[in-house]
């Protein structure tokens, strides 16, 4: 459903009871109950989980799967499924170079692009109360599964050509991808970039930010946002250039004091988190993420544009009463 999403965005910003905006979307198995490999490996399943999921939960928008590896298949990694987890990248496919040179850039809807493509294409004509974001992978994050997160820092200083030659190959396949997600009614993408909050703030700006805002300002338009993740602990130290990407709005990890952030965003620019979607969604307790959210709420509810969510992507395998109890919790907030 086309909206106008800048409009969308300021309503948002203005309430005074703002809904919660969690990463929510692979818990839907157990309301489908099927697994993981069910859900990533067919588009109608997906579009009715992201439904199933709205229909359940009062939240400002929904989310499509948050899954970092679909991106890198495409270019030809190695993927790990599970049943119950979200899928992994193993290994390496470039390490030199020439290597980075002779990778070819994969066209759109190949391997499961296609699928969540055609499953965003579903749920916008399923789900219409609400704004529907894809889940996209940012552009260090892609090189880094290209090259072995583990020794990604690493390559950025001993062989910065090679990771410039990945990055700029990441962000021509991404800005495909969003357009392709645009083009079939997204209301926008959530841009998962965490392997950025590795990075100095030095790196980040070299590395990361120049090229998220050439994706920002290839595909974000009145109707299209952008919404950036990073769920880093060195966000804080690196804020200048994720603002300078120039994304509709920014979506921070547990990792990091939410309230001291918010002191780094502009007042009309909304910042989202950070329940801990390991430590309260998945392993908590509808007491504990009680708790965990009215303590962000409180810390945060002052400034206007803080709007509560996950910390990240919630596992697929968090209970729904934790879940559930998280919205009473913002819903207990405001009724305070």
């Amino acid at each position: 459903m086309k909206m106008d999403m800048r409009n969308w965005l300021q309503t948002l910003r203005n309430a005074p009871v703002k809904k919660a905006f969690p990463i929510l979307s692979f818990p839907a198995i157990q309301l489908m109950n099927i697994s993981v490999k069910d859900l990533i490996s067919d588009s109608d399943t997906q579009a009715r989980g992201m439904k199933m999921v709205a229909d359940r939960v009062d939240s400002a928008a929904s989310v499509s799967l948050m899954d970092l590896s679909v991106e890198a298949e495409c270019f030809g990694s190695t993927i790990r499924y599970s049943d119950d987890e979200v899928p992994t990248v193993v290994g390496s496919i470039v390490s030199s170079e020439e290597e980075a040179r002779e990778l070819v850039v994969p066209p759109v809807g190949a391997c499961r692009t296609g699928i969540y493509i055609e499953a965003i294409e579903k749920a916008v004509q399923m789900i219409t109360d609400r704004p529907v974001f894809a889940g996209v992978i940012g552009p260090f994050s892609l090189a880094g599964r290209l090259m072995d997160v583990s020794e990604a820092m690493i390559y950025c200083y001993e062989e910065p050509d090679m990771v410039h030659i990945l990055l700029e190959k990441a962000t021509e396949f991404i800005v495909a991808y969003c357009k392709e997600y645009r083009r079939v009614g997204a209301n926008g993408v959530v841009i998962a970039e965490p392997l950025a909050g590795l990075l100095s703030p030095s790196l980040a700006e070299e590395f990361s930010g120049p090229y998220v805002k050439q994706i920002v300002d290839a595909v974000q338009d009145d109707n299209f946002l952008v919404i950036y993740h990073n769920c880093g602990n060195s966000t804080i130290q690196t804020i200048e250039s994720i603002l300078d990407t120039g994304a509709a709005a920014y979506h921070f990890g547990n990792a990091i004091d939410m309230a001291e952030m918010l002191k780094h965003i502009p007042s009309d620019t909304i910042a989202m988190g950070n329940v801990d979607p390991a430590g309260e969604f998945r392993n908590g307790t509808p007491e504990s993420i009680r708790e965990a959210t009215l303590r962000v709420m409180g810390a945060c509810c002052q400034h206007p544009n803080f709007v509560i969510s996950s910390g990240c992507d919630i596992p697929p395998m968090s209970e729904w009463k934790n879940i559930d109890a998280f919205f009473a919790a913002v819903h207990e907030f405001y009724q305070a």
